[in-house]
């Protein structure tokens, strides 16, 4: 069995599309929390109100990087998409620690970002353009045969 955490960008469908490609082979896949609100507002939520947002956030922060950590560490596999809006500073730390810790990277971007994550790039042992190529590859790990 294979373990993909999927992390970065969670405003479209791109990691639905990865698992649903995946469909019959022996992958375990996790990512973040994936709802918005949940994820900045856990903290708070469990932990207590903050009036100020710099501890509101850090809060969350500490809280999502619990699941965060424990979905890296676990994984035989790291993707991280960089979505086309916001800066996705969270994305690149994933990517960062995914490399310190000796996981296969596999980064999902479009063209206009190649410059901007040369680094990133650098540490990943493939930067794709479709979550349809994370599927292949992912498919090709597990079962050497290459696409039809």
């Amino acid at each position: 069995m294979l373990r993909v955490y999927l992390s970065g960008e969670i405003h479209t469908s791109w990691r639905e599309e990865i698992i649903d490609a995946c469909d019959g082979l022996d992958i375990a896949f996790d990512a973040p929390v994936t709802d918005h609100a949940a994820s900045d507002d856990c903290g708070v939520a469990i932990l207590g109100e903050e009036p100020n947002k710099f501890w509101h956030d850090r809060k969350g922060a500490m809280v999502n990087a619990i699941r965060t950590r424990k979905g890296i560490e676990e994984a035989d596999v790291v993707v991280v998409r960089f979505g086309e809006m916001y800066k996705q500073w969270n994305a690149a730390f994933d990517a960062g620690v995914a490399s310190a810790l000796g996981k296969s990277l596999i980064i999902l971007q479009q063209p206009d970002h190649d410059h901007a994550l040369k680094e990133v790039d650098a540490a990943a042992l493939a930067v794709t353009r479709t979550p349809a190529e994370v599927a292949q590859i992912l498919r090709y790990v597990l079962t050497g045969k290459l696409p039809a």
